[in-house]
């Protein structure tokens, strides 16, 4: 098995659509689709690396997180009786991500997504609104069925190497303070949702201007945590 297809197992692929075939599936309607990544598309004719728009969060500057920050709370985009998420934690593996799996606010090429422990977060409110979006995939990403955000994702596979992790969008706090951003990750993901190819060069350029080193899988601390499980897991290790 190819290292690609190893991460798409982990992951859930680049490219699946939203299961049907559960029963969670059939009594919960699929959230809206994420936004498609305009910015960069043909018809955009964006060639230059200003006119790049990696997402809201980073476009101005990569904005350093607080050692004392523990925690916040998120909410989905609806302006009434939105889905609330407590996060008691500091965020870790801050990245931006451009697979096609990832909630995007509207615009932007790239999700941005951390993580943090799964027993610090919980649903604080109107959790009735949330659906998981595809329940095939191995990150089961709660959305809101009304306006679409992605609220948390969650591992169920106790055998994968990010169990106990929950995936999170820092974007969706008001508060400040969680931990920046600190690489790209699957940045050839992009042309999957539109992305001009031909404007490839320019994105990365933008992303190593920013401080984002970008990559083509995870980065080579997060390569190494699913390197380390697997060979445990063979008795390798």
């Amino acid at each position: 098995m190819s290292l690609m297809d190893t991460l798409k197992r982990w992951f859930g692929g680049q490219g699946a659509t939203p299961s049907t075939t559960s029963q969670q599936g059939r009594d919960r309607p699929e959230p809206p689709a994420a936004a498609s990544p305009a910015a960069a598309t043909p018809s955009q004719g964006a060639t230059t690396m200003s006119d790049i728009r990696i997402h809201p969060a980073v476009d101005s500057g990569v904005r350093a997180g607080s050692d004392s920050f523990n925690g916040g709370t998120l909410h989905c985009h609806c302006s009434d009786n939105p889905v609330e998420v407590t996060v008691k934690a500091q965020c870790a593996h801050n990245h931006v991500c451009g697979c096609t799996k990832c909630w995007k606010p509207e615009g932007a090429l790239f999700s941005m997504v951390a993580v943090v422990p799964r027993e610090s977060l919980s649903v604080t409110a109107n959790e009735d609104k949330l659906a998981v979006v595809d329940t095939s995939a191995a990150i089961q990403r709660h959305a809101c069925k009304e306006c679409g955000v992605h609220m948390f994702g969650r591992i169920e596979n106790t055998d994968h190497p990010f169990h106990g992790l929950d995936f999170i969008h820092t974007e969706l706090s008001d508060a400040t303070g969680w931990a920046a951003p600190e690489f790209a990750a699957f940045v050839s993901s992009i042309i999957e949702s539109g992305a001009d190819p031909d404007n490839m060069d320019n994105v990365r350029g933008r992303l190593k201007k920013l401080g984002l080193e970008p990559y083509d899988c995870l980065s080579p601390p997060l390569m190494d945590a699913i390197a380390i499980h697997t060979a445990k897991a063979k008795g390798v290790l």
